[in-house]
């Protein structure tokens, strides 16, 4: 699998900070010698990196419970992550397994949406290990262990995520470039960043939602912009991952997604 470590742009937070640039790859370099199949190694996290982890699990949940669909937030009691230090994916991974047959594998850095795509068709989820800087606990321009694991682990519990996750993955198999592009934007706008009606307020469903306080906050606020529900639409809008979200297309469930999603999903084929 082709895979690098990301290159970090002078606008982030950790560009100038040597130290946290030198604990980043050191953990990410630990996704270079992972072979599939093998048991995940565990990453040698120190104090002030699970500090960053328990500050951010402390902010989130007071925010989840009012800002999260239901079927998440009881799927994120049943997973139960460490509050006080980082899980490791090896652990994470003994109750996918369990529960829906996926899994996690660490990745050192960015790869492609396709690739990305194609490992979920086999029911593996890409993740990196490495934390966000300290500095901006509550925002990451990019995936991080609390995006995978907050964001992401609770939701592969749930069956017709997982059978939704890996429908893009098939799809993305055998999709052209103008079809994967429009498989990444669906995936950006739904699983990455959707939000639904519940009980006629706006909820967080979306993995970069659920992993960051300002991003909930800011999908539920007067600042977002709620796009009607309209997949066809919404994917011919392109987004940037780099920053705050400016649109968020709104569903009206958490079940009618799924099903809506899935629908897309086939007829492209």
């Amino acid at each position: 699998m082709e895979h690098r470590l990301i290159k970090l742009d002078p606008e982030h937070p950790g560009f100038r900070d040597g130290h946290y640039r030198a604990r980043r790859d050191a953990i990410a370099h630990i996704a270079l010698s992972f072979r599939a199949g093998d048991r995940v190694p565990l990453a040698p996290y120190s104090d002030e990196e699970h500090a960053v982890w328990r500050g951010i699990r402390s902010a989130l949940v007071p925010v989840h419970q009012e800002g999260i669909a239901l079927p998440l937030l009881e799927l994120e009691r049943t997973l139960a992550l460490d509050t006080e230090r980082i899980p490791q994916l090896r652990d994470v991974n003994e109750r996918l397994r369990q529960a829906t047959g996926f899994s996690m594998e660490p990745v050192a850095g960015l790869v492609t949406p396709r690739i990305f795509m194609e490992h979920l068709g086999r029911r593996i989820f890409l993740s990196t290990q490495y934390i966000r800087h300290h500095s901006r606990p509550f925002y990451t321009p990019e995936p991080d262990v609390v995006h995978e694991l907050v964001g992401h682990a609770a939701s592969l519990l749930h069956p017709g995520v997982c059978a939704l996750s890996q429908a893009f993955g098939q799809a993305a198999t055998r999709a052209g470039p103008v079809l994967m592009e429009r498989l990444t934007r669906i995936y950006w706008y739904t699983l990455e960043f959707g939000v639904l009606m519940e009980a006629g307020q706006v909820k967080g469903y979306g993995a970069g939602l659920l992993s960051s306080v300002g991003e909930l906050e800011r999908a539920r606020s007067s600042k977002a912009v709620l796009l009607p529900w309209d997949l066809d639409a919404v994917c011919e809008l392109p987004y940037d991952p780099t920053t705050f979200q400016p649109y968020y297309l709104l569903a009206p469930s958490f079940e009618q997604a799924l099903v809506d999603i899935g629908d897309w999903i086939s007829a492209q084929s």
